[in-house]
């Protein structure tokens, strides 16, 4: 399956709102970063981000250093036009955001980040090998002692998304699943709402790395 292929027609057929995963305003999200990197020289990645309004509530709120990564460039350039930036996609846009296309099972980060957010990202990766890959570009991106937010669909999530299969988890299978380079700080359950109106759960953990990463 070309992953990128697929993506890009999902963004490039459906409006916005009318995607399960769509969030106004990404509450959860935008909470748990300013709890716990402050700092808004901080840096965050958000993986997956796409077209997500995430970005937005970041630099409104005074966030300097943000990359977005996702393997949509259709999503990338909604997110890009929205914030006024498409002569800048894929560097530095005037705006202090960073706008990769790639996957992030094979990405090279090239840095380390004080936090990595992923909502919606993980759940995907049905194959072991994927998750393995995501584990290790994880560790390489992130700095001692910083957080990875991480959100899939709960045990009693839906069973596909988009088409596409998916892995359910609860709080300690995932931060389990995420490997022994990483303590649960937190784990929570969340009612999330779609356009649509149906009801799906998912489950959230923080986690902070604990041992020393390996060189990018």
């Amino acid at each position: 399956m070309d992953r990128a292929r697929h993506w890009d027609e999902v963004y490039g057929t459906r409006h916005l709102d009318e995607l399960s995963w769509f969030e106004r305003r990404p509450a959860l999200s935008l909470d748990l970063i300013e709890r716990l990197v402050p700092s808004r020289a901080a840096g965050i990645v958000d993986v997956g981000g796409g077209a997500s309004s995430l970005v937005d509530e970041l630099l409104a709120v005074g966030y300097a250093d943000v990359t977005v990564l996702d393997i949509s460039q259709a999503a990338l350039d909604l997110a890009c036009g929205r914030l006024g930036a498409l002569e800048d996609r894929g560097g530095h846009a005037a705006s202090g955001v960073r706008w990769v296309c790639g996957d992030v099972t094979t990405w090279e980060p090239g840095r380390r980040f004080d936090l990595w957010h992923d909502r919606a990202v993980f759940h995907f990766l049905v194959d072991p090998e994927d998750r393995a890959r995501y584990r290790n570009v994880l560790v390489r991106a992130l700095e001692p002692g910083g957080h990875a937010v991480v959100a899939t669909f709960a045990d009693d999530g839906p069973t596909t998304c988009s088409g596409l299969p998916v892995h359910r988890y609860g709080a300690e299978a995932l931060a389990g699943e995420l490997g022994p380079a990483f303590d649960l700080v937190e784990g929570r359950r969340e009612l999330h709402t779609t356009p649509g109106g149906t009801i799906q759960p998912f489950t959230w953990v923080v986690l902070r790395c604990r041992q020393p990463n390996v060189k990018s």
